[in-house]
């Protein structure tokens, strides 16, 4: 599976110059206009009232991306929640729980005191936020309206945030959050199948805040358009590692001279290793694994063999692998996870968009 993917971002940037990458390429290009033709109908078609907006009777917060992969989403949910915790909100994340089990039905994953389901079950991304956010209430269901009534009548939360929810549209939102990753905000500029947009650009008229993701310390917010909506630069950082079998965070430098074997299965598994490599971890080997990856005896096996190849002294992970290799750490002996933390430039036009939505 990693390895269609690789071919399929290779193909869709033009690095697939045979005869037979070329004619794929113009199919799927074909195939996009018709995609971006029907995206732009159905944003028409909520605009207008054809297609019915529903509403919760709390505040909604919806974070999403316009680009397919990792923009950062669950970070910035993450960062959100205990925001909005510290100020006193009971807060309900709604997830569609993508890779679980659950299929779409409504289920409550935590209701703020205890965890009701497995990452098999719920998905790998609403575990970790259950896990890592003592006290926050999370709910999956396709039906994101329903998962609101759900929690609603079990929960009482003040507040809910919508995970991945730029492209829901059936519930009515009252801040509008859009991710981009800062190096290529748009992709290649194509949506589907031919790129990686989920729906044309003119999509980001919808946002009330743009947060750049993963700019760099000498970058300013800079866009492939214009937008009279605010914009936040943001970037992801590793604070740190913390053993998978329990223990406080430590810091990289008591990796230094060990061998160690980075993996992830995430939708930019690059990304994670770099940002080690950023930071002082020079891992001997890596493996990469398909997004939303459920670790069964094949993937564990695989990681054995690499470890007895590379002569590896521990294992390092990101967060969202972490909550599914429990049931794994004695079969791989020292497995670290590297928690991965939000960091704004600028916080205060985050915070004046909290201000301004409770003002309302």
């Amino acid at each position: 599976m990693a390895d269609l993917e690789k071919y399929y971002k290779e193909l869709v940037e033009g690095k697939k110059r045979s005869l037979t990458g070329r004619l794929l390429l113009s199919f799927l290009i074909c195939c996009s206009v018709v995609y971006a033709f029907v995206m732009r109908i159905r944003a028409v078609a909520y605009g207008v009232g054809l297609f019915k907006v529903r509403r919760l009777d709390r505040p909604v917060i919806a974070v999403g991306n316009i680009v397919a992969g990792g923009t950062g989403k669950t970070p910035t949910v993450a960062w959100l929640a205990r925001r909005l915790m510290t100020r006193g909100k009971r807060v309900a994340v709604l997830s569609r729980g993508y890779g679980g089990t659950f299929a779409g039905a409504v289920h409550v994953v935590s209701d703020g005191s205890s965890i009701c389901a497995t990452p098999e079950e719920a998905g790998d991304e609403p575990l970790l936020l259950a896990h890592s956010i003592p006290g926050l209430i999370v709910v999956v269901g396709a039906d994101r309206h329903q998962a609101g009534l759900v929690a609603q009548e079990c929960c009482n939360p003040d507040i809910f945030i919508l995970d991945d929810g730029f492209q829901h549209m059936g519930l009515y939102r009252d801040l509008n959050v859009l991710l981009l990753d800062c190096q290529r905000p748009l992709a290649n500029g194509r949506t589907f199948p031919a790129g990686l947009l989920r729906e044309p650009k003119a999509a980001h008229r919808r946002a009330d805040l743009i947060l750049l993701t993963r700019c760099k310390d000498d970058q300013s917010a800079s866009l492939p358009f214009t937008t009279d909506s605010p914009v936040c630069c943001s970037s992801h950082e590793l604070s740190g590692y913390v053993p998978l079998n329990g223990g406080e965070m430590r810091p990289f430098s008591d990796l230094e001279g060990k061998r160690g074997l980075a993996f992830a299965g995430i939708a930019d598994p690059d990304a994670f290793f770099s940002s080690l490599e950023t930071v002082g971890v020079h891992p001997v080997a890596t493996l990469a694994f398909s997004d939303h990856i459920c670790y069964d005896d094949p993937e564990i096996a695989a990681l054995c063999r690499l470890v007895a190849a590379s002569r590896s002294e521990y294992l390092i992970t990101t967060e969202k692998d972490a909550v599914k290799l429990h049931s794994h750490i004695s079969r791989l002996g020292n497995v670290y996870m590297a928690p991965l933390e939000l960091r704004f430039s600028d916080p205060q036009i985050m915070e004046a968009q909290l201000d301004t939505l409770f003002r309302r």
